[in-house]
Parts: C-alpha cells; sequence; structure tokens
C-alpha cells in the first residue's frame, strides 16, 4: 500500500518526479486505469500529471526496480486539480527543500496539498503540506545582519538533504543593553558595525593602553581578556548568546567563543564556535533537525 504523505515531502532527488501531458480526466478511477500497468522509468516514484492548466500528483508502486522499466502495480492519487498548486519560480533550486517550501508558502492556498514548482533549469519538484522547521539563531548585533543567521541561511542555500527551514534572528543587541545599563563609558569586545551607544566606547582586542572606568559589555572569554591585560574585573554586562535562556518550543542554534573548534549540542540547542565555519555550521542544523551527519570522504 502506498502510504499517506507526511508534512514536507518532495521527491529527493527530483528525477523521482515524472512530469507528463495526458488527455484523459484527472479523477482517481481514471488516473489509476490510465497507470496501472503503464511502464515507468524505475526511479519514478511520483507523477505530475497535467490536462490543458489542471494537475493532479500521483503516487505509484512498480513491479520492480531492477529493470529500466517496470509496469505500475499501484496507483494512488494523492491531490486532484482542486488539491494542486502549480508555481512557475525560474529563480528557484528545486532540489533545496527551504527553498521549495518558501517558493510554496508564497503562493499558499487554502485546502492546497501539493505545489509542484518549476524552477531553475525548468526543473520540476512538488512538496506536499509545507511546514518549515522553524530554528532560532541567537546571535550578537550589530552587524545586522549577525554572520552565524548569514552562515546559516548560506547552508539552506546548498545542503538539499535537510528538511525545510525557517530562520528566526533572537538578537543580542549590545545597543539594547547599552541602553538598559547606562555607564560613562563602555568597553565592548571588538568592532561591531555601526555600533553607537550614545557614550565613549572602547574596544578590548585593540588593547587599550590606558585602564578607564568602563562597563564591560561582553561574555566570560572578554572578562578573561581583561584580567590578562589590566589584572582586575570591571562591572560588566554578559552577552553570550549561550547563556539567553532560550525556550523549548524550537531547536537553537547559537555561538560561544569559549568553545575553540566543533559542535556541542545541549537541550535541543546546537552551539558552535565564534569563528565557526560553514561545515560547523552545517552539522548543527542537521543535528538540530534529526538529518544524519555527513558521511566522511572515502580514505
Amino acid at each position: 500500500m502506498i502510504p499517506d504523505p507526511a508534512p514536507n515531502l518532495l521527491t529527493r532527488p527530483y528525477r523521482g518526479l515524472s512530469v507528463q501531458e495526458v488527455d484523459v480526466p484527472l479523477t482517481e478511477p481514471d488516473l489509476r486505469a490510465y497507470l496501472t500497468g503503464r511502464e515507468v522509468y524505475r526511479r519514478t516514484e511520483y507523477l505530475v500529471l497535467r490536462n490543458g492548466d489542471a494537475a493532479a500528483l500521483v503516487a505509484v508502486r512498480k513491479e520492480s526496480e531492477e529493470p529500466l522499466f517496470s509496469p505500475v502495480v499501484e496507483a494512488r492519487v494523492l491531490a486532484g486539480p482542486d488539491r494542486v498548486v502549480c508555481v512557475g519560480a525560474p529563480e528557484v533550486d528545486v532540489g533545496n527543500a527551504t527553498a521549495l517550501a518558501r517558493s510554496a508558502l508564497a503562493h499558499a492556498r487554502p485546502g492546497a496539498l501539493a505545489y509542484v514548482v518549476t524552477g531553475r533549469f525548468e526543473h520540476v519538484n512538488f512538496i506536499w503540506c509545507p511546514e518549515p522547521l522553524r530554528v532560532r539563531v541567537t546571535e550578537v548585533v550589530p552587524p545586522t545582519p549577525p554572520k552565524l543567521l548569514a552562515m546559516a541561511e548560506q547552508v539552506l542555500a546548498f545542503d538539499e538533504d535537510l528538511p525545510p527551514i525557517e530562520l528566526e534572528l533572537e538578537a543580542v543587541d549590545i545597543t539594547e543593553l547599552a541602553a538598559a545599563h547606562p555607564a560613562a563609558g563602555y568597553l565592548l569586545p571588538c568592532r561591531g558595525a555601526g555600533t553607537d551607544v550614545g557614550a565613549p566606547v572602547s574596544y578590548l582586542d585593540t588593547r587599550p593602553a590606558d585602564r578607564r572606568e568602563w562597563l564591560l559589555i561582553g561574555c566570560e572569554r572578554s572578562l578573561q581578556f581583561h584580567r590578562h591585560f589590566y589584572g582586575d574585573e570591571p562591572p560588566r554586562v554578559d552577552l553570550c548568546p549561550r547563556l539567553r535562556v532560550a525556550s523549548a518550543d524550537r531547536a537553537t542554534l547559537a555561538k560561544c567563543c569559549l568553545l575553540e573548534r566543533g559542535v556541542e549540542y545541549e537541550d535541543g540547542r546546537a552551539v558552535v564556535p565564534w569563528g565557526a565555519n560553514l561545515d560547523e555550521v552545517r552539522a548543527a542544523l542537521r543535528r538540530l533537525t534529526g538529518v544524519p551527519p555527513v558521511p566522511a570522504p572515502a580514505a
């Protein structure tokens, strides 16, 4: 029996979807009669059958996957024309689940189940009931957008194993922290794009020659640097994204400069180093969404 599709279902790779023009009515009895016994390519799992401007999505089970072509032994119409939305989006990589879901949701229609997207290179894929997984990205701003969010977007753009993901920024805003903790002067870990806190600012990474009466807006590592440079601990407001109290309603990606390499996982949260690379961000997103790690290259 062909099972019920789960939300976010798409063909991976999209060669598993065949798109065909037919001259039969797009009803369940007609499509079953049309497809049963008909040969299809051994990799075909789904068909989008078009009749004029209407389309239906059908799942098929084949007699065998060994020969190049094999007859259909079961066909199930997953969505008829009233439940299928066809989208033309030439900028979309239809092998990418996040891009596919975004395109579908931009054309959401009440009652629709399947979104058939014709994307880049005229390639076609579908997504069933798109429900992107929400991942919170906790990061310091400025700069805006912050680097970790930009890196996560990069990963979503190339990793075709990931499910559809919606990234939600939880910003640790230096200007807001400064406004909530007025001081005559501030010491920040390093220069951020456009940091204006309404008072004189020094930057720890420049190792100011004179120790001033400043408020340190920084993490534990910044405090360690200050202790090494000046031999004491100033008043401090902690900005470490890792220490933000996150609710358990969604997965969280954060960074911490006490972590120098790799990824750490704790209670639905993945923590990468402050200088994380794309491989670490990719590993974190895979773990948060239940996707197996990238296999190591063969020796």
